[in-house]
């Protein structure tokens, strides 16, 4: 007699659990996705997670770094002569290797953090070059955060962890922090911070809180004086939307700017008793003008022909005796007189509008020249242009799409992609240039990819989004 067996209870879930063998694994998976729910959890994995991956290339590059050279230019050049002098007792001096005297060539922060690695683990030794690049790869690391809350305040939570997953894997991201010693970890830090209390600070009505924003701001300085050019345009954005929520705009602007130069006057006082000059940070502004507008720099047809070559002081003998002979504040004082008079004696102003358009175009795509000699210079500037432009491209369709939706949200990303290369533009562009403003760049990418996946996804109506005052969500790009 055939026994009937009854069918498995489909409608009790604890039944279907208990009798798979697979259950423990599933309620595994179960509790790992309500975890990673929590963004305090989140973000754990994901800072340590790009902290592993950093510091694998730091285990990589580090013995590099460290390699015995006559004045071991690969140690942070300017920062990490700097900081010699620190970890050495002789102030904040010597920016470049032989010893001289005080300087404002860098900003003080990432050298003072530099000397006290030196001071702890040797100055140039294999110990010292691991711990700086871990200090770095850790700062970058933790940037996640702020990338995640700066994108959760403008597209919405889901691609708040893209955007966070996607800085822990930023190949720009992993390698300036992980094989270079300077400053890009410190200031991506702070001045994404910055920036994102700025997309935010509208809203909070402490004074207290506007105070130490721009107190905040001028530390970020320290690190990186080009963020400067930002403030005024984020503070006025800011101070436009409390306006027009009728609050205390005037107070909250008077405020943000006295701690700005509340932040800013120590290290000004110090370098006026020391140059007697008026200097916020730092004095090589026309150093850079001089040299880089001017002289035949390499695989460069946009210099005067007529030029003479302009070396810098660590690349010259003849131009290193002159620095130290005249002293820093002279020498400066000659190069801004000689880079005026470039412009006003030789009417040069042409060539300072081309290669500044050049410069423009170099950094954000990569593009500087396909002559046999860049190319032999440089052999990876082909794949550096295909990817600086692909980047490019995934933030202009970012940028796009934000606009068609939330303009106000987009206004603080845009006062800082317009402005802050400015002063790059003049001067020098170097790829790593740009890295304070890169978790903004990703942010953007992260949403011109949203865009690109509800172009190739359903054409179903999207979820409609809740839009506040105080965030404005990009739900409605999800699929």
């Amino acid at each position: 007699m055939l026994r009937t067996v009854p069918a498995p209870n489909r409608s009790n879930p604890k039944l279907l659990v208990s009798s798979n063998p697979r259950s423990p694994l599933v309620r595994l998976i179960s509790g790992l996705r309500r975890a990673l729910q929590s963004p305090s959890i989140f973000l754990s994995v994901v800072v340590l997670v790009a902290l592993a991956i950093r510091l694998i290339i730091v285990a990589i590059v580090f013995r590099g770094v460290a390699a015995p050279t006559f004045d071991h230019n690969q140690f942070g050049w300017e920062m990490g002569w700097a900081a010699r002098a620190l970890a050495s007792g002789r102030g904040f001096s010597s920016p470049y290797f032989p010893w001289s005297g005080p300087t404002a060539l860098e900003p003080p922060l990432y050298p003072l953090l530099l000397s006290l690695v030196f001071r702890a683990f040797g100055i140039y030794t294999l110990t010292s070059a691991f711990v700086a690049l871990a200090v770095n790869s850790l700062l970058s690391a933790v940037t996640c955060i702020p990338v995640y809350f700066s994108a959760e305040y403008s597209l919405g939570r889901r691609y708040a962890k893209y955007a966070a997953w996607a800085w822990a894997f930023y190949p720009f991201a992993i390698y300036f922090s992980a094989a270079r010693v300077w400053e890009y970890a410190l200031t991506g830090l702070l001045f994404t911070t910055c920036f994102c209390i700025a997309q935010r600070i509208h809203s909070i009505a402490n004074p207290l809180a506007w105070l130490g924003w721009g107190a905040f701001y001028g530390l970020t300085a320290h690190s990186n004086a080009s963020v400067l050019s930002s403030m005024p345009f984020l503070l006025l954005l800011a101070l436009y939307q409390v306006r027009k929520s009728g609050g205390r705009w005037f107070l909250y602007g008077v405020l943000a700017s006295f701690g700005l130069l509340a932040a800013l006057t120590p290290w000004t006082v110090r370098n006026y008793r020391t140059f007697g000059a008026i200097i916020p940070v730092r004095d090589n502004i026309w150093l850079e003008i001089y040299a880089d507008n001017f002289g035949n720099v390499q695989q460069d047809n946009s210099s005067p022909p007529s030029c003479e070559s302009r070396p810098w002081p660590p690349n010259d003998p003849a131009e290193m005796r002159q620095y130290l002979t005249m002293g820093e504040a002279a020498y400066m004082a000659e190069k801004h007189a000689q880079s005026l008079e470039d412009l006003h004696q030789h009417h040069q102003y042409r060539y300072l509008i081309e290669k500044s358009l050049r410069r423009a175009v170099y950094y954000w795509t990569g593009y500087w020249s396909f002559s046999a000699a860049e190319l032999k210079a440089q052999p990876t500037a082909p794949y550096n242009m295909f990817y600086v432009t692909c980047v490019t491209l995934l933030m202009a369709l970012g940028i796009r799409r934000m606009w068609s939706f939330n303009r106000s949200a987009l206004l603080p990303y845009l006062s800082l992609l317009c402005v802050f290369p400015l002063t790059y533009y003049l001067t020098n562009t170097p790829m790593d240039y740009r890295q304070p403003i890169e978790p903004a760049v990703v942010v953007l990418a992260v949403a011109g990819f949203s865009a690109l996946r509800r172009k190739e996804g359903s054409s179903a109506a999207a979820p409609a989004a809740e839009i506040s005052a105080e965030r404005y969500q990009f739900a409605r790009i999800q699929l």
